[in-house]
């Protein structure tokens, strides 16, 4: 089976077909489950981890990628400018670390790490930790490497860790079918997304939505320079890019994101490969010639690269508004930001 026909399958049950239905005892089974674990937390039988610093948790609602690694860096160098020392927690998908918690550099390796972590790693310049059990994660980023503010990569449903802050990250996709999993992509019901601090949306536009939800705010994801995957040092600007047509691949949530911003920028595609995301990319996935990928899938092609291998890093703009949103809700966590923007 190609990925493009299985990119098309999982367009199909992402958003519906009439075959998911034959998931619904799963679904059902699902909700039940996951009603009980958070009735649990809520009435006290099961207890959240409280770190030792506020923690801002985020995540969404449905499976797969939706932009929440650029709102994490975005959020990781607000703070950082503010002077406080901010920890980033993953719980590393796919990582094969041989110890927990896990301290990632820039020179690890992906697989071990995950894809996700390492890139963290690269860009933010924090301390990211990643750990399957986040609190304790999270307790050695708050008490071992005393950081002062915690920011969760992913991890809205694990309610055994406390947070301060929740942001839901959201593309054009928006919420599917609207089913639970496994009949559909959401890991908890809409109703979810009243109840966060805020939405994020990796959209042109503000969607609508039936029923309440959170304050709403877009992001613009504004590339940089096209950057050599073998040699970061090295970049290209657009104009050269565009001389010649290039390949494109994308292991991300939603591929053809990617290969849409491409073209956008007047760039000639003589193919476009979706890969799932996270993808283990290997040799044999990267065409000969000119080939363009995103940074996450860079990060585990740059051992096998070939020269002609580019990616294009993207930063995430937000509203000051929502800047603000999060300053409230840390200075009621204790976290002090004054108005001249410093702890």
């Amino acid at each position: 089976m190609s990925q493009s026909q299985s990119k098309t399958k999982h367009d199909k049950w992402y958003f519906g077909h009439p075959l998911v239905w034959l998931l619904s005892p799963l679904a059902l089974l699902f909700y039940f489950i996951s009603a009980i674990r958070r009735l649990l937390f809520k009435i006290g039988l099961k207890k959240a981890f409280k770190a030792n610093a506020p923690v801002i948790v985020v995540g969404n609602i449905s499976v797969g990628g939706n932009g929440k690694t650029p709102v994490v860096l975005a959020l990781a160098d607000y703070y950082q400018k503010q002077g406080i020392k901010v920890g980033i927690l993953s719980r590393g998908y796919g990582a094969k670390s041989p110890e927990y918690p896990r301290l990632v550099k820039g020179e690890d390796d992906a697989s071990e790490v995950g894809d996700e972590p390492r890139l963290l790693a690269i860009r933010s310049q924090c301390d990211v930790v990643i750990d399957p059990v986040r609190a304790r994660g999270a307790a050695y980023l708050s008490d071992e490497l005393h950081c002062d503010l915690i920011i969760c990569d992913d991890g809205l449903q694990h309610y055994a860790l406390h947070r301060d802050v929740e942001i839901v990250v959201m593309d054009d996709r928006k919420v599917g079918s609207g089913y639970l999993l496994p009949m559909g992509p959401l890991r908890e019901g809409q109703w979810r997304l009243g109840t966060v601090d805020a939405l994020v949306h990796n959209s042109r536009s503000m969607p609508t939505f039936s029923h309440a939800v959170a304050p709403q705010y877009l992001m613009t994801l504004v590339p940089g320079d096209f950057t050599s995957v073998s040699n970061r040092v090295s970049t290209s600007p657009l104009e050269e890019i565009q001389k010649v047509p290039c390949s494109a691949i994308a292991g991300i949530g939603s591929p053809q994101r990617f290969f849409s911003q491409l073209k956008e920028m007047g760039i000639q595609l003589s193919s476009a490969t979706p890969l799932a995301d996270h993808h283990a990319i290997t040799r044999s996935d990267i065409p000969n010639g000119r080939v363009l990928m995103t940074e996450k899938d860079a990060v585990k092609a740059a051992p096998f690269a070939h020269n002609d291998c580019w990616f294009l890093p993207v930063t995430a703009h937000l509203a000051p508004d929502f800047f603000n949103l999060v300053n409230v809700k840390l200075a009621k966590a204790g976290l002090k930001i004054n108005q001249d923007g410093q702890e």
